[in-house]
């Protein structure tokens, strides 16, 4: 190469380096300015002080292995070697080595020590942790080893034994290259094929090699714990692992050794050739297959499948107390609750615990009611999905449905889009807006109590004035930014630029920026600083950008709580709160390990995915987990952006290690939680997912039965859309359940059984006196209690009531359904489902115009109301009115009563002749409705619904005939099953 393309080849490679040293300084001093301005920068600098230490004794560790390695070998190498073509070939490698070899080595060395360095600085979190972890308190059930060991010590024993076998077998290549290339060993020639140096080296190589895997078959021994056992379908050693293979990788790891010395001593000792060393490895080869492989699966085969129950029953009994204790399931409270009657009560009407606080508005499907009616300009936004929180207003704890108006920087126009409107005109939202859960007006909106951009409220169908009042409204961190939504803010000269708000007089208030948060950028360094980060060169060139500017950036909540936290993983449904006349955003924070023996491990993508993950609830990561804590409660003040982390489970062993990990005071005790702020908290979804999840199967704690499986329960579809394959999301809940001693602001779930769709128990999470409650009511396994998607279905193809649902729903409008509550009432159970309806207009909204109940088995007494009140009292009336807790007729919102043909009873005598082959008929028919229905054929369908009709008549007819005696062979109600409502929107 000529010296021009070289010195052309030095340029590229410097400007490459530099500009990629630069992006790397400018991005690490930005992220130390603004870890400074919300005081966390012992984050900062433990985290990249871990990774460069890391980065640095791994890196240069292995490098040196490697280098010193391959000068060995070079320094081995034999003074004179024998003529023959191979030699002749290898001369001119060994001509353009030798006059650089060390730069070479160096070059070669530096490549591997690069890439291994990288590998290592990615695992700062498992060192951390294996320098500050502790005890859990709890040992293993097979070796008695405490758990913290497994926890916190193992994964980094692990990572650090495959770096010895990666830095072993790249020294073993490269040594034997260069052994080969100076002669050491040889392909051809006469003598020996390899010089006793290259020999002594190499064996001693492999013998390392070989004393590795026998520290690796030590530490399989514990990690055996972990593994999955295919035989109990459960995660833990079970009896083949434990009585065969857990001996056999004892064996194997004193075979290693002894395989270790044979290859040193025959190899350079006594016999110095490498026949015996051959034969030594073969032997720990057959041994490894026969003994680590035939062997437990001989027991596994021929002892443990013919009677794995009784065999797995000591191992599924450790994987049941495991998981039951990683995943915080062990308090569980099991209370069976008969739900025998099936009678609307009278006490219905007058209940003040359970019926008053019943939830109608649904957060997700109101979100677009709380856009058009509280938006006031285009470009404020409440997001998909509201959220749900209680208050205290006059006296009177309940729940609301509460929202944030935020900016949505996608909804300006093009005129608003500039560069100066985008990020120092439009900077914040406003305003906290809440309505009570159960109550409507005006029509089906939601009755608004807070959030009004003036000092009173200009709605007739809003409070007079605010009830949730908020001294600093305004939101400049929420969750509808988006990572480059930065805002720049500051007094620019004597006027306001921020828009505020519009004023009740048509023109529009203006502000400036007061708080703590925000990186001061007025030095001109400061604005290059960060006009080379955004790529902005408006930063330099603009007059907005001042000597007063301060840039608001990671303005998230959850992505500034997980930059400041990255060792937390959050929950995906943030929520906001008025707290000492601040809004504060709350976020659930938590400890996760993946190395918990004997407990189940999940997918926490998986696991927590339902109907509204991405829609207005963040998707959390694939990250398998077994063992989880809510341990840390974060919040984010909406103005200044101040985070704040408070230890929400002091004994949590892995918050422990993290914290002192990072100081010892990086996460605040929990007697430090302002009490009004406590009073917000609620128990967080994603873990409530996980938790309801294992409990369909962990709520069986006999080993018996659970290798059975019979007492499996599962998760329901969505109701209004049980095709979806979409799981019903768990609901908040301002009530009291049967037990309790008074109204919880708990999240409730219905499950149902393993494959049938009838209701097996309503699971609930709350917080009593500061600490998590989990809570089954458990039905009777031959219930007839219907579950969520079976009440919907029979609840909305009763034959008046679909009759009216077609009426709501039109070319112009459309039926929308809210939350399915599940609520059980005095030994019974009471299902209450809002009716939404959204015309086809543009900006049309949703309104409440109906709420359908049900109550017993969930299709005895339905009934579908203007609202709840009247909903209550038509189900008290239908319960007065039924004979001998028989079913009476189902009613309208007018109480019309409308034959329905039963079952009979004991003074009817049964159907014969004609009116049982029409009543087989009618049988026949229905059936047909339904398979036409769920083909999605319309032709058919409407095929299916004449057929029905011929076959009613004729039964009427025959009926007639027989003079009005007989009963028909269909039981429930005559009227077809409709479709469902023509775009059902899933609960919320």
């Amino acid at each position: 190469m000529s010296r021009r393309g070289r010195v052309t080849i030095g340029v590229l490679i410097g400007v490459f380096v530099l500009f990629t040293l630069l992006g790397w300084g400018v991005n690490a001093w930005t992220d130390w300015l603004w870890f400074n301005e919300v005081r966390y920068t012992q984050v900062f600098t433990g985290v990249l002080a871990t990774r460069l230490l890391l980065f640095l004794v791994v890196g240069v560790g292995m490098a040196l292995i490697v280098a010193g390695n391959l000068w060995l070998a070079y320094r081995l190498r034999p003074r004179m070697r024998p003529h023959s073509a191979e030699q002749a070939t290898l001369e001119r490698y060994r001509m353009l080595l030798s006059p650089r070899l060390g730069t070479w080595i160096a070059l070669a060395a530096a490549v591997v020590g690069l890439f291994a360095g990288l590998s290592a600085q990615s695992r700062w979190s498992q060192w951390l942790l294996f320098r500050n972890g502790g005890d859990f308190g709890v040992k293993d059930p097979e070796f008695g080893i405490d758990v913290g060991f497994y926890v916190f010590q193992l994964p980094f024993w692990r990572y650090l034994l495959g770096v010895g076998f990666t830095a072993v077998v790249l020294s073993l290549l490269g040594a034997l290259a260069v052994h080969y290339i100076f002669g050491g060993v040889r392909l051809q020639g006469v003598g020996d094929r390899m010089t006793n140096a290259a020999r002594a080296h190499l064996s001693s190589l492999v013998a390392f090699f070989v004393l590795l895997k026998a520290v690796a078959y030590v530490l399989d021994r514990r990690a055996m714990l972990l593994e999955y056992n295919d035989s109990a379908k459960l995660y833990g050693a079970g009896y083949a692992d434990v009585n065969a293979l857990l001996p056999a990788k004892e064996i194997l790891a004193w075979i290693s050794v002894l395989v270790a010395l044979a290859i040193i001593v025959f190899s350079n000792a006594v016999m110095r050739n490498l026949v015996w060393p051959g034969i030594s490895l073969a032997l720990l080869g057959v041994s490894a297959v026969a003994i680590g492989g035939i062997y437990p699966w001989a027991v596994q085969t021929f002892e443990v499948k013919p009677s794995a129950r009784d065999k797995e029953a000591p191992y599924i009994e450790r994987s049941i107390k495991a998981t039951r204790t990683a995943f915080g399931l062990e308090g569980t409270k099991t209370t069976p609750y008969a739900a025998s009657n099936l009678v609307p009560p009278a006490s219905l009407a007058t209940d003040t615990s359970v019926v008053q606080n019943i939830r109608l508005l649904d957060p997700q499907l109101v979100s677009e009611t709380y856009t058009q009616l509280q938006q006031v300009r285009g470009f404020y936004d409440f997001g998909s999905k509201l959220d749900i929180d209680r208050y205290s207003v006059k006296d009177k704890t309940s729940d609301y449905v509460v929202g944030v108006r935020e900016i949505n920087y996608g909804e300006l126009t093009d005129q608003q889009s500039n560069w100066i409107n985008r990020h120092t005109v439009y900077t914040h939202g406003y305003g906290l807006v809440a309505a009570p859960a159960n109550q409507v007006v005006c029509g089906g909106q939601p009755y608004f109590v807070s959030g009004f951009l003036g000092e009173k409220a200009q709605e007739a169908c809003s409070s007079p004035a605010e009830e949730i009042p908020a001294q600093q409204p305004r939101i400049y961190y929420g969750e509808r930014m988006e990572p480059g939504d930065y805002a720049i803010v500051g007094q620019n000269g004597d006027r306001n630029v921020e828009f505020d708000r519009p004023t009740s007089t048509g023109g529009e208030q203006y502000y400036t920026y007061s708080g703590e948060g925000g990186v001061k950028i007025g030095s001109f360094p400061r604005r290059l600083l960060y006009s080379i980060k955004e790529q902005e060169p408006n930063f330099l060139l603009s007059e907005a950008v001042n000597e007063n500017s301060k840039l608001l950036y990671v303005r998230n909540p959850r992505d500034r709580v997980e930059k400041v936290a990255p060792f937390l993983t959050l929950d995906g449904d943030p929520y906001p709160a008025v707290v000492n006349g601040r809004v504060l955003w709350i976020i659930d924070g938590y400890t996760t390990a993946a190395t918990y023996p004997y407990a189940e491990r999940v997918n926490l993508q998986a696991e927590t995915a339902d109907e509204l993950t991405g829609r207005g609830t963040f998707q959390l990561a694939r990250e398998n987990v077994n063992y989880i804590r809510n341990s840390v409660k974060a919040t984010v003040d909406a103005y200044d952006g101040t985070v704040k982390l408070y230890s929400y489970d002091d004994t949590d062993p892995v918050l422990k290690a993290w914290n002192k990990a990072f100081g010892g005071d990086l996460v605040l005790p929990k007697g430090d939680i302002p009490a009004e702020l406590a009073e917000h908290f609620r128990y967080p979804a994603d873990m409530f997912k996980v938790q309801r999840n294992l409990l369909t199967k962990f709520h069986v704690t006999d080993p018996g039965d659970f290798y059975s499986g019979q007492d499996f329960w599962q998760v329901p579809n969505v109701p209004d859309a049980p095709d979806s394959g979409q799981k019903q999301p768990p609901y908040y809940l301002f009530t009291q359940f049967p037990g309790q001693e008074g109204p919880r602001f708990q999240l409730t779930s219905a499950v149902t059984p393993n494959g049938r769709q009838n209701l097996a128990a309503l699971v609930s999470g709350s917080y009593v006196d500061g600490k998590p409650q989990l809570e089954v009511l458990e039905l009777p396994d031959q219930t007839r209690i219907s579950g969520p998607t079976q009440v919907h279905q029979q609840m909305t193809n009763n034959g008046d009531i679909r009759q009216q649902l077609n009426l709501l729903s039109s070319n112009q409008a459309q039926v929308q359904y809210g939350n399915l509550l599940s609520l059980p009432f005095a030994d019974g159970m009471l299902y209450v489902e809002p009716v939404y309806v959204k015309s086809s207009n543009q900006d049309a909204y949703p309104l409440l115009q109906k709420v359908l109940l049900s109550y017993g088995d969930g299709g005895s007494y339905v009934v579908l109301a203007n609202n709840l009140n009247d909903g209550i009292k038509q189900l008290v009336e239908q319960g007065k009115r039924a004979p001998n807790n028989n079913p009476p007729p189902s009613t309208d919102d007018n109480e019309t009563p409308t034959p329905t043909p039963t079952g009979g009873d004991n003074n009817t005598p049964p159907a014969t002749g004609e009116l049982a082959q029409a009543a087989a008929r009618v049988q026949t028919a229905i059936s047909e409705v339904k398979a036409a229905q769920a083909s999605g054929d319309f032709e058919r369908y409407g095929r299916a619904l004449k057929a029905l009709d011929e076959a009613m008549s004729a039964f009427q007819q025959a009926q007639s005939a027989a003079g009005g005696s007989g009963n028909p062979a269909p039981s429930g109600s005559a009227s077809p099953p409709a479709p469902t409502s023509p775009a059902p929107t899933p609960s919320g």
